[in-house]
């Protein structure tokens, strides 16, 4: 296959200044068959993008803690559909008309809980109430900040519709708990290192990590701390470029991690081909179809798995993917997609928000991926 139209997707992308810089790799049938590390990791100090630069995953994060949650459901410290309060007895959210029902651990995972994001809330209640999203630099602990989202009110009854939400850091409680460990250190037994990654949940030196940018005319901008981003019509984003440099802050299951994107490719093969060595094929089999749909666009649907999108129809999702591929992103600038039908895994990081994760350049890069 000639790689040459992902290359030309990149070149565009830096020529037009649409993003500052990428790393784009792409295995095929389990090899890696294209690796490309383009523009600038720091464009300030002219710091050249590299593979080993490391990002910011922001919700590249939600696999890892979806895994890491099925590994402990195979050693029956968890299961899926036991109410959460069985480790989290304080956490009660209720309904607007005062009742409260029993969130499970798959309805964290599937984002059909009836939690929300503090973005695109249609209350605003999130926001009014402090909530932190896991993107800011917070004083809050994981303790304060389910406690905060206890109070508010949940948007529906779990397990009836779909809301992109704060669910994974509820799970990363739940994990806490069940365990009687720090999040970071059960993703560490259990996931990164059986894979042998270095993602984490704190960085201790900046110098490794691309510096953020946010879309702009005519080039985009340097994310300075805690400015707000546009979202589109989801309001706007308050995310820190000093978190993860923060170890002090409170491990976020849904946004928290930073790694190289060959750490995502590494783990997204391991998922492809059926988990070894984190999971049984049999737990990776039940997490990759679709299970509840969610609005993708004005009219059309597509899937969610646990802890990913399922693409449905391709046709009407307008993607090239085939259908059952898995894919999402992280809003500090990433996407990536499996292509299980085709063996394709492609992981596309960049420094850029958001057009690195919803613009056209993941989009060209996946069509190119695939084409041929």
């Amino acid at each position: 296959m000639s790689w040459d139209a992902v290359d030309a997707a990149i070149d565009a992308a830096l020529a037009e200044r649409r993003i500052v810089g990428t790393v784009v790799l792409i295995a095929e049938d389990g090899e890696l068959a294209y690796r490309r590390a383009a523009g600038l990791a720091d464009r300030e100090t002219g710091r050249p993008m590299t593979e080993e630069t490391w990002f910011r995953w922001s919700s590249l994060t939600k696999p890892i803690t979806a895994a890491t949650t099925m590994a402990l459901v195979e050693r029956g410290v968890l299961d899926l559909t036991s109410p959460i309060t069985r480790w989290l007895p304080d956490f009660r959210p209720a309904l607007a008309d005062g009742t409260r029902p029993e969130l499970t651990v798959d309805q964290l995972l599937l984002h059909t809980s009836g939690l929300r994001y503090g973005f695109g809330d249609p209350t605003g209640d999130y926001p009014a109430a402090g909530i932190s999203d896991g993107l800011d630099r917070t004083t809050l602990t994981l303790a304060d900040n389910l406690a905060r989202i206890a109070r508010v009110p949940l948007l529906f009854e779990p397990g009836t519709e779909w809301a992109y939400s704060v669910g994974y850091d509820v799970l990363g409680a739940v994990i806490e708990s069940a365990t009687g460990r720090p999040l970071p250190d059960v993703v560490a037994e259990l996931i990164t290192g059986p894979l042998g990654l270095s993602a984490r949940f704190a960085v201790e030196s900046g110098e490794r990590l691309a510096t953020p940018y946010a879309d702009g005319v005519p080039e985009p901008v340097r994310l300075l701390e805690a400015n707000p981003v546009p979202f589109g019509d989801l309001g706007v984003l308050r995310m820190s470029p000093e978190r993860i440099l923060d170890a002090g802050q409170f491990p976020a299951g849904g946004a928290g991690m930073a790694g190289p994107a060959g750490d995502l490719l590494s783990f997204l093969e391991a998922i492809r081909t059926g988990g070894g060595p984190i999971l049984a094929a049999e737990t990776v089999a039940g997490m990759l179809p679709s299970r509840i749909a969610r609005e993708v666009a004005p009219g059309v649907t597509g899937g969610f798995g646990r802890g990913w999108s399922v693409i449905i129809d391709p046709a009407a999702e307008g993607s090239p993917l085939s259908a059952g591929s898995i894919s999402w992103g992280g809003v500090f600038g990433h996407s990536w997609a499996v292509d299980l039908e085709r063996g394709i895994t492609i992981v596309s990081c960049t420094n850029t928000a958001l057009e690195g994760m919803w613009g056209r350049f993941p989009a060209e890069v996946f069509a190119a991926a695939v084409a041929g």
